[in-house]
């Protein structure tokens, strides 16, 4: 793997905590950095992740989701579907951090643990902002900007 600014471990459970917030965002960020040449995935089993279609569908997902999210009918995140969700994401997120020096199985553990604090971590955020704002929509776009910024800062770092 290319000289990390962040140990491996970090990387995985801050990603992790991203999957939490936003399923989707986690894995488009580790797309865009393979396309780009900043995660080397080539010759392994998620080589898939830098080719050039990969990003594009991982953020139109992450689109999806933004949009779906602000639907009054959408389940919780703490449901078993969500947080399972979340989980898978974060773990392939993980493992992609992991795969380039050796430490795979390590970093898969620590970003599901990241996707469960940020899970419920940023369920207690969100209905903190929403007694705030008296309303869902500027807490949920407040966590939007925020899986967003994070993905991209922890997608340069690699």
């Amino acid at each position: 793997m290319g000289d990390l600014t962040m140990p491996p471990l970090i990387l995985a459970l801050l990603f992790g905590g991203v999957a939490g917030l936003r399923t989707m965002t986690a894995p488009a960020a580790i797309a865009w950095a393979a396309a780009a040449g900043w995660l080397p995935l080539e010759g392994s089993w998620l080589a898939w992740f830098g080719w050039w279609g990969t990003p594009w569908i991982f953020t139109l997902l992450a689109i999806l989701e933004y949009v779906g999210d602000k639907r009054p009918t959408t389940p919780s995140r703490k449901a078993p579907p969500g947080l399972i969700a979340r989980l898978l994401s974060a773990a392939i997120c993980g493992a992609a951090i992991g795969i380039g020096d050796g430490s795979l199985p390590l970093c898969v553990a620590a970003a599901m643990v990241g996707a469960v604090i940020g899970t419920f971590g940023g369920y207690a955020a969100r209905m903190g902002l929403c007694r705030a704002f008296g309303t869902d929509l500027p807490a949920a776009l407040i966590e939007d900007g925020a899986a967003i910024a994070v993905a991209a800062f922890l997608a340069a770092s690699l």
